[in-house]
C-alpha cells in the first residue's frame, strides 16, 4: 500500500503540533485528517477509517486513554500510536491495555516514528513492502 493510500488520523490539543506532525505526514505521501480532542478522534473514526492514529495521550475533557477506550468498542484493529511529551507516563500503561502500537515522544525527531508507523502497518494491515527483485 502507497503512503498516499494510507489516512492517518492525528489527535492533539496542541495546534502547532498537530499541523507540525500533518505537515512532516503529508511531505511523505500520507493523506492526513486531524481531530483537536478525544470526542472528536472519535468521530472521526467513526466517519472516515483512518488507516492509522496518532493520539495525544493528555488532552482536555477526554484524555487519550478514554478515547482509545471509544474507539475499542467499535475498532478493535486500528493502530493507535501514543504522542506523550512525558517519557514515563503512568497513562501510557494504561493505553497499553487497549493494544497501541507505540509511543512517539513529542521531544524526539519525527523521523524516529517511521519505523514505528511501518511496523504498525504491517502488523495490522498484514502490508509488505514491494519486493524489489521480484523476479530473482
Amino acid at each position: 500500500m502507497e503512503p498516499k493510500n494510507i489516512k492517518v488520523l492525528v489527535t492533539d490539543d496542541e495546534d502547532d503540533f498537530r499541523y507540525l506532525l500533518r505537515y512532516w505526514l503529508q511531505a511523505r505521501g500520507y493523506s492526513v485528517i486531524m481531530a483537536s480532542s478525544g470526542e472528536e478522534a472519535i468521530k472521526l473514526t467513526r466517519e472516515q477509517n483512518p488507516d492509522i492514529i496518532f493520539m495525544d495521550l493528555r488532552m482536555p475533557a477526554m484524555d487519550g486513554v478514554q478515547a482509545i477506550g471509544k474507539i475499542r468498542e467499535f475498532n478493535h484493529d486500528v493502530p493507535v500510536i501514543i504522542i506523550s511529551a512525558y517519557l514515563e507516563d503512568l497513562k501510557i500503561k494504561e493505553a497499553n491495555n487497549y493494544g497501541i502500537s507505540g509511543v512517539f515522544y513529542k521531544g524526539k525527531d519525527f523521523q524516529q516514528s517511521m519505523p514505528l508507523i511501518e511496523s504498525a502497518l504491517r502488523t495490522h494491515k498484514k502490508l509488505k513492502k514491494p519486493d524489489p527483485n521480484p523476479n530473482v
